[in-house]
């Protein structure tokens, strides 16, 4: 990869980050213009690790629980998506693989709020059975604590 195509790929990620920052924040609607201009942008053959982050958060901008899941869908695929050589190429890709228990824990979420059990137990234990990647970090640790308690609020239904 050229000097060039790092930089363009570093400075799409903090354009990514910078409508993270506005989400977290509390300004969903303009982060989710934000993370639409750079999704037009990368379309849906664009660089995986991007669409896999962009989905991720874009899934956190929405009001409707069929939008929510149809991002955090997209977000797996990319996920899915990251070929070894990318993952070698970016050292940013290689935390993408612990955000399998996320990503599937979002998934749960999501058919939890559709009224779909199954669906959401299966990506429940997904997440679950990921999790032993995560690091016992704040992040390891916040994930592993939200997916007890989507299993707490699925077991007091």
């Amino acid at each position: 990869m050229t000097e060039q195509q790092e930089a363009s790929r570093d400075a799409l990620m903090t354009r990514i980050g910078q409508a993270v920052m506005l989400l977290h924040g509390g300004d969903r609607e303009e982060a989710r213009n934000r993370f639409g201009a750079i999704w037009s942008e990368l379309g849906e053959d664009g660089d995986a690790l991007h669409r896999c982050t962009l989905a991720h958060y874009m899934a956190d901008t929405q009001d409707d629980p069929g939008d929510e899941l149809a991002w955090d869908l997209r977000a797996l695929t990319a996920a899915d998506g990251l070929t070894d050589e990318r993952v070698a190429q970016h050292r940013d890709a290689l935390a993408v693989r612990a955000f399998y228990p996320s990503l599937h824990l979002n998934l749960a979420a999501d058919y939890l709020k559709l009224h779909r059990p199954e669906a959401a137990r299966l990506h429940l234990d997904r997440a679950r059975n990921a999790a032993d990647v995560l690091t016992h970090d704040g992040y390891g640790g916040g994930v592993r604590a939200a997916i007890g308690r989507l299993e707490q609020r699925m077991r007091d239904r």
